[in-house]
């Protein structure tokens, strides 16, 4: 039900395919995120006709509104959304960090108070289950804590230590085998604690394995070097997801260093704040350049904003206020995520990833640096595309 297979590979990035029981997907993928069921204000033909495979949804808030009752009347988000595609539940876990002036950890699970009535709301490892069962997601997470940066050694080892017996309770609580269960690997930025991780965890073989607490406050370099190290050590067999990350540089990066799944917020986020993506860099839509500007967003670019409006039809939505701008800027920065992954997806094919991903690089991060010299492109970029093993 869950088989992925690879097909193709170049240095250590790869391309499969991964079965689910609401379609089959392509990897590298990038995910976008529907916190509250639905990604912020794109409807599902959208999103569907812009190339989105996996959307993700979040336990804790479903949880919240409208519970997972509701959801499970309607067969799942599938048909409480109306996307016909796969989903994925996070467990709840980034909430456990998120939230940390609002949640008390014991062994036995995480009690919140709620941060819309103050109301006191509990996750444990099998509520966490039982909400994502009936949320009906094809993926779901095991509930874990992402511990915050900077973090002591000491307690980031004590959480991932927890995390691990949450993971033997998830599975203990998990009855429905059209659901995959991933478990997620923890350790921070140090590549011990990330071996003891993986030494605890692997031997659950659970269907996927997600590279977690990550992305979190921590500098690109210690980043990347964490997932160098974990990405190289799980099974090739089975998927790899990079929770919480999305810039551009990291789904090229993260792409080279082995890794099939990523999600953010930032596509979206930054699309509402008035910034668009592009191969050049982020383009600020809210300058005065673009205000008189004939062109597309992305000339290169083949979604519906790209193709109907200008630059400075869309920056006058934006000084009106009108809803239009950021649900076109939205629209624009998932097109282009899922481009960037269509874009490496062939260079794999092709066995040449490291060429097209430092080709890439010099366009977008001469744009990044302003400088008419030589592209600063950095070098924790520079060493994750150049692993070839």
């Amino acid at each position: 039900m869950f088989e992925f297979q690879i097909q193709a590979q170049s240095g250590r990035a790869r391309t499969a395919t991964f079965v689910t029981p609401h379609g089959t997907v392509q990897t590298p993928m990038f995910m976008p995120v529907g916190t509250q069921g639905t990604v912020k204000g794109l409807s599902p033909q959208e999103l569907t006709d812009i190339g989105s495979q996996i959307v993700l949804a979040n336990t804790y808030h479903l949880l919240l509104r409208p519970g997972p009752d509701l959801v499970a009347q309607h067969g799942g988000l599938p048909g409480f959304t109306a996307y016909p595609g796969p989903f994925l539940t996070d467990s709840g876990g980034f909430q456990v960090m998120s939230l940390g002036h609002m949640r008390r950890i014991t062994e036995e699970g995480v009690t919140f108070k709620s941060h819309l009535d103050g109301s006191s709301v509990y996750l444990s490892p099998e509520r966490s289950i039982e909400v994502q069962q009936a949320l009906g997601a094809d993926v779901i997470m095991a509930f874990d804590e992402c511990p915050p940066y900077p973090a002591e050694r000491e307690y980031i080892r004590l959480s991932l230590e927890r995390t691990v017996r949450w993971l033997e309770r998830c599975r203990g609580a998990q009855t429905r085998d059209d659901q995959a269960l991933f478990s997620i690997v923890q350790g921070g930025i140090h590549d011990d604690l990330r071996q003891m991780s993986l030494d605890a965890t692997l031997p659950f073989a659970t269907p996927g394995f997600a590279i977690g607490g990550l992305a979190v406050g921590e500098g690109k370099a210690e980043m990347y070097g964490a997932v160098d190290y974990t990405a190289a050590r799980l099974p090739t067999g089975k998927p790899r997801y990079l929770m919480g990350v999305g810039h551009p540089e990291d789904l090229v990066a993260g792409i080279a260093l082995g890794v099939d799944m990523f999600d953010c917020v930032y596509p979206t986020r930054t699309g509402r704040f008035g910034y668009a993506l592009t191969d050049d860099g982020r383009l600020n839509m809210n300058s005065s350049a673009p205000r008189t500007s004939m062109d597309p967003i992305d000339p290169e670019c083949d979604c519906y904003a790209c193709t109907h409006y200008t630059r400075a039809y869309l920056a006058h939505l934006l000084r009106a206020e009108e809803m239009l701008a950021p649900r076109m800027l939205s629209l624009h920065n998932l097109r282009y995520l899922h481009r960037l992954v269509e874009r490496a997806t062939a260079a794999i094919r092709e066995d040449r990833y490291t060429e097209w991903a430092t080709e890439w690089a010099t366009r977008y991060f001469k744009e990044k640096h302003k400088t008419g010299e030589t592209p600063a492109i950095p070098q924790w970029f520079l060493r994750s595309v150049s692993r070839d093993s």
